[in-house]
């Protein structure tokens, strides 16, 4: 077993069991001591002390708005059945991006009077610009939806979905989010930035899930997709993807004490930032610290994920890329990142090397790789890289070593166990929900 001779990986087994509630009620579930950086520094309890009160069970966009309450601080348990749809109104009628539209903006407006060939290189500007932010700021109204501190959200069976909605955990203490599917929270109005890059890009908004400023958060057994609308399956417009996606989870200004554990990731582009600046160091400088284990990342181009700041544990994660899908790279790492990646496999179809896994955004930096597999065999990924990225070297050590793990499997037990037990609906608990 190279790179793991000094640790006890454990047995074939399933998931560990999350702390139960009272009466062995799932939705008063607690993160289990020691799993992740959310069971540090009093540990992870979201809404368990709930009274009867303040336990709902939602089946739309309103009851979901209702129970979340703004986003206050009262302890609540909100189960979620069903499919709550993001774009519909307060009466569940369904909203097409047609209804969000102001000031007599259409795409097909937009392409004719921003094409690089009329307007140039530019940044767009003028009235149909402003009907587009206008428009944007009409859907923004009903695809946020603010999470507050002490609130556990939990699918109930398996087949719980929030489509096109981003929830918002900011300025939160205190969440846990659960069996649930996270569908194409899309954006309908992207903007043409044709300064971004080498030839301009399509930027959107809204993620499927946001930790902002937050502490003490635990996302467990969820899927994050874009489902019924890939981005495989998007035009392009000026020779660039119309990228209608923004993140599945980004992890961000000075949110801290977060464990990432069972979830699928699949069919996105940029899946999961932490730090979204070089220059948000005031408020990330030693937080983001963050733990993900057993996540399957499957068909995900980039940002599996990339940090910046945040000491980072990714272990345990099965991550699985199949041909004719794009792919950048799975681990980023950016300005003062310290990422730990031990014990973690790989499935890569023959049109990837191995040192494709790895990117360096800032030199200089450093990551601690460990006990990594590769198609069942072990690959010193760290080395990989270097050897391929000579102008780029990446130091071989993160500067600190988790101790907050539960349970390490072997890299060859990995697939196995996080394609059987990860994502939303499974396994399946008492009364149909989810238990982790």
């Amino acid at each position: 077993m190279a790179g793991c001779a000094s640790l006890t990986l454990a047995a074939l087994t399933g998931p560990a069991q999350a702390a139960p509630g009272r009466g062995g009620d799932p939705a008063r579930a607690v993160l289990p001591e020691g799993d992740g950086w959310a069971s540090a520094e009093g540990g992870t309890t979201g809404g368990a002390a709930a009274d009867t009160d303040h336990v709902f069970t939602v089946t739309d966009r309103a009851g979901l708005a209702a129970a979340l309450n703004g986003g206050d601080d009262t302890p609540k348990i909100i189960k979620i059945k069903g499919t709550v749809h993001g774009n519909a109104d307060d009466r569940g009628n369904p909203l097409g991006c047609e209804d969000y539209r102001r000031g007599g903006y259409t795409l097909e407006k937009y392409l004719r009077t921003y094409d690089p060939a009329v307007w140039g290189d530019a940044e767009p500007s003028g009235p149909l610009e402003d009907a587009r932010a206008a428009s944007a700021a009409e859907q923004e109204k009903r695809v946020k939806l603010a999470v507050g501190s002490n609130t556990t959200l939990i699918g109930v069976g398996k087949d719980a979905t929030v489509l096109g909605l981003s929830l918002q955990i900011r300025g939160a203490e205190n969440v846990i989010v659960r069996n649930i599917t996270f569908e194409d929270t899309h954006d309908c109005f992207p903007q043409w930035d044709p300064t971004d890059g080498d030839s301009g890009a399509w930027n959107s908004e809204y993620d499927n899930v946001v930790v902002h400023g937050s502490r003490h958060v635990w996302l467990d057994h969820n899927t994050f997709t874009d489902g019924r609308r890939p981005d495989s399956a998007q035009p392009r417009y000026f020779g660039q993807l119309f990228q209608q996606h923004d993140g599945l989870l980004d992890i961000v200004r000075g949110a801290d004490l977060v464990t990432v554990s069972w979830n699928v990731f699949t069919e996105h582009d940029k899946t999961i930032l932490l730090g979204n600046s070089d220059g948000a160091g005031d408020d990330d400088r030693g937080r983001l610290r963050t733990t993900f284990h057993h996540n399957l990342f499957e068909d995900v181009n980039e940002r599996a994920p990339r940090v910046r700041f945040g000491r980072v544990d990714v272990y345990n994660n099965h991550f699985r890329q199949n041909e004719d899908v794009r792919y950048g790279y799975t681990w980023g790492i950016g300005k003062e990142a310290a990422l730990v990646a031990e014990h973690n496999a790989f499935t890569l179809h023959e049109g990837l090397a191995p040192a494709d896994t790895i990117h360096q955004w800032t030199p200089g930096t450093s990551m601690t790789e460990r006990n990594n597999w590769v198609n069942g065999r072990y690959v010193d990924l760290l080395a990989a890289h270097n050897a391929a990225n000579p102008d780029r070297l990446l130091g071989d050590d993160a500067g600190w070593t988790p101790r907050l793990r539960t349970r390490v499997h072997h890299p060859l037990a990995v697939p196995h166990l996080v394609d059987r037990y990860a994502g939303a609906g499974k396994p399946e608990g008492r009364n149909g929900e989810n238990r982790g």
